[in-house]
């Protein structure tokens, strides 16, 4: 039961936790993975995509543009709404347009993080702290 296990690590600003959040088109979230804050946010994506049904669109953040996760969602007959990340050589496009609709996660993640047990992650065990979110 150690630290990694709980999904607390090490990043610049000390001991943190990371949620990543699935909505849907209205912003209500539907699923959540928690994962050690210094881990990347790429690697997580497929698992909390995989038992969900196939969307229209995956709108992301950069941090998820990776070629795995891309192929992927295109493999369901998703189109993959992700801006490149500035370090990579082969750019995609992506709709601008479609990529402003973000904002429902980014509000599903401001109503969440209301909540001062949440925001602070005052839980030590992941399971009491994801059952709170």
């Amino acid at each position: 039961m150690g630290e990694h296990a709980q999904a607390i690590g090490r990043s610049r600003g000390g001991r943190t936790s990371k949620i990543h959040a699935l909505t849907d088109h209205l912003g209500r979230p539907i699923g959540f993975e928690l994962t050690a804050g210094q881990h990347g946010d790429a690697p997580v994506a497929l698992a909390l995509l995989a038992p969900w049904p196939s969307a229209r669109l995956c709108i992301a953040d950069a941090a998820y543009d990776s070629n795995g996760i891309r192929s992927f969602l295109l493999a369901r007959g998703t189109v993959p709404v992700i801006p490149n990340n500035p370090t990579r050589k082969q750019h995609h496009p992506f709709d601008r347009s479609a990529y402003r609709k973000r904002n429902l996660i980014e509000r599903a993640f401001c109503r969440l993080k209301d909540f001062r047990r949440i925001a602070t992650r005052d839980d030590r065990r992941a399971d009491v702290f994801l059952s709170a979110v």
